[in-house]
Formats: structure tokens, sequence, C-alpha cells
């Protein structure tokens, strides 16, 4: 009997994690061409930023076509292109998340750069963040976290002014950046791991239904077997 019950539990639990898989699957997938929506945005969002903003925020009050219109155009080309095929390509795969993750902390920095590093363009990085949680995958916040580190870290040494929009800030202003994004990855880390238990008992609770039913189906279907000789014999 306790074999039966074992065997029982582990088709069970193997359709539960079959059915888990599948609906992280189908959400990633959903949120793969979410971004291609938000990368498409956010390039048209950069070039008119450039031609906008940046001429004002780089050269004063002289409103001249700069360098950063093509930094926009070409160099935001460059970040969202790869990202883009993935998610078309292949969709819901790790590393479509892992490229879309550092692609699009790639595209804050280079909204916070045409902007002269204003900080309230830096809340784009919190708010893409947040869409990257939608993967119920904090190993992808880990990934874009990192990136965003390397690249206020880096751009703090070269180029101080297209990251906090003064030429000589704090050596450690970039622990600070980096500590409010750890900050709100906690939070989202946290989200990921109960939105993750969540499917996993809803689809713990669907294999059961299911196991049930076909329980049914097959006394069911034995029943009638049964009814069927008995009227043979009857006959």
């Amino acid at each position: 009997m306790s074999e039966i019950v074992t065997e029982r539990d582990s088709v069970i639990d193997a359709r539960a994690a079959a059915i888990r898989d599948e609906q992280l699957h189908a959400r990633r997938v959903r949120v793969d061409r979410m971004f291609v929506w938000l990368f498409l945005l956010q390039y048209a969002a950069g070039i008119v930023g450039a031609l906008t903003v940046s001429p004002y925020a780089w050269e004063g009050k002289v409103h001249t076509i700069h360098l950063h219109v093509w930094v926009a155009v070409i160099g935001g080309a460059g970040i969202i292109i790869l990202p883009i095929l993935l998610a078309i390509f292949r969709p819901g795969t790790t590393l479509t998340r892992h490229v879309i993750a550092a692609s699009q902390m790639l595209s804050s920095a280079l909204l916070i750069h045409l902007t002269g590093g204003r900080i309230e363009t830096h809340f784009h990085v919190f708010g893409s963040l947040a869409f990257l949680a939608f993967y119920l995958d904090w190993k992808a916040l880990i990934t874009a976290t990192v990136v965003v580190a390397g690249d206020h870290f880096l751009r703090g040494i070269f180029w101080p002014e297209s990251v906090y929009g003064v030429a000589n800030p704090e050596w450690w202003r970039f622990l600070e950046h980096a500590g409010w994004v750890a900050f709100e990855d906690v939070f989202l880390i946290w989200a990921c791991v109960m939105g993750r238990r969540e499917i996993a008992e809803s689809a713990s609770r669907q294999a059961q239904v299911e196991h049930l039913s076909e329980l049914e189906q097959l006394k069911s279907a034995a029943l009638e077997m049964a009814m069927s000789e008995l009227q043979v014999a009857s006959a």
C-alpha cells in the first residue's frame, strides 16, 4: 500500500513540476514581449531627448545638434538589437532574461547620460528593476544590479558629469547609488520568491485535481465495462 501511495505522490509531484514550469515559461515569454515594446519606446524617447534636452543639458542655452544625438541613435540601437532578437527568436530562455536585464540597465544609463546626469532620470533604474521582477527570477535582478553598479563606477571615474551631473563627485557616490538599488532588490527578490511559491502551490493543487479526475474516469470506465459484461451475461 505504501508503495502505491509513494508512486502516486511521485506522479503528482512530477505533474505539478511540469505545470509550474509551463506557467513560468509562458509568463516569461509574455514579459520578453513586453520588453520588446519597452525597448522600442525607450529608444524613441532617447532620440527625442537627445534632440530636445541634451543640447541644453550639455551646451548651456545654445540649441545645436549634438554628438549625443548620434549616441542615442547608434548607441541606443546597439543596446536594444540583441535583446529584441533574443526575445523574438528565443523567448523564455535564461539567456534572454539576463541579456534583457543587462540591456535594460544600459538603456537606463543612456537616458541618464542624455539628460546630463539629472537625478530624476535615475528613477528609471528603479522602474526597470520592478519590470524585471515580473520574470520571478531573482538572478536576473542580480545581473541588472551588477551592470548598473559597474556603469556608475566606471563612468564615475572617467566621465562623472554623464552620471552624476557634476565634474568632481565623491569617489563613493557609486556605492550610494548601488546601495539604493540593493535596497530595492531585497524587496523585489522576496517578491520573486513568494511569486514562484504561489505558482508552485497552484500547480500542485491543479496536479492533484487532474489525478483525482483521472481516477474518476478510470472508475467510470471500469463500472461501464462491468455493467456491459453483466448485460451480456444476463442476455
